[in-house]
């Protein structure tokens, strides 16, 4: 009986492990099997293995951690930018379970495109939020949010209990808020942020560049959030 192709070989590796995650045998998040236990099960070489793999990575139905192992990907999450951005309520709204991570948070002297962005005078004090934004227990961005902190002295108390911006805010006395801009940008991920987002470092993210305003239209928070690109479609509407 003829020996199958290599090329064949790897196919049907890529069609048995496509089929399985489509029939939820492996579910988002899921680890696969090792490289080794796979060409065990189909009877190759790991290199074969290797092949199937990367064409699933490729196509976006897995991806890799250098040293970990290959993951099923989680489906895209719509995220809307518009008029107003409520981490909470767009991961809720997409069905998905939101939560945050506080990674720091400290008081300091504004630099200067902070100072700029919230037009405070140079080096006045600052509440920093640096954070990690998470879906269904996976990360999805990495953030750092910015408020003046002569307006609000009780915020980053208020930010340890909630973990969430608008309720903290709201305990401030801002009811509402709104985006005044937003600014969007390709990078690649630093190896701190692939570190957190479970990415290998120098895969693509998305950063946005955002201030918020009162209804006044005085600026309280300038933000800016570092998106998982394969795991957040941003979308753009009421701007």
């Amino acid at each position: 009986m003829p020996r199958e192709k290599p090329d064949a070989l790897w196919r049907a590796i890529h069609d048995n492990l496509n089929a399985d995650i489509a029939a939820a045998r492996y579910a988002p998040g899921d680890k696969l099997p090792t490289e080794a236990a796979l060409a065990a099960r189909f009877g190759v070489n790991r290199h074969t293995v290797r092949r199937a793999l990367g064409e699933l990575s490729e196509a976006g139905v897995i991806f890799t951690r250098r040293g970990a192992g290959a993951f099923v990907a989680h489906r895209p999450t719509d995220y809307p930018i518009g008029t107003r951005v409520r981490f909470h309520q767009n991961l809720r709204a997409a069905g998905r379970l939101p939560a945050k991570e506080i990674l720091a948070l400290e008081t300091r002297a504004a630099d200067a495109a902070e100072a700029e962005a919230l037009r405070l005078a140079p080096g006045a004090q600052v509440h920093v939020y640096d954070g990690l934004s998470l879906a269904d227990g996976m990360p999805v961005a990495t953030f750092r949010s910015t408020f003046p902190a002569a307006r609000f002295p009780d915020l980053p108390q208020a930010l340890r209990r909630l973990k969430s911006v608008t309720d903290a805010l709201r305990e401030q006395g801002i009811a509402d808020y709104t985006r005044a801009s937003t600014r969007l940008t390709a990078k690649l991920a630093s190896p701190t942020q692939a570190l957190h987002l479970h990415l290998n470092p120098g895969a693509p993210i998305l950063r946005t560049t955002a201030v918020n305003v009162d209804p006044n239209g005085q600026p309280i928070e300038y933000g800016r959030t570092w998106f998982a690109g394969d795991r957040i479609t941003l979308t753009l509407s009421d701007l």
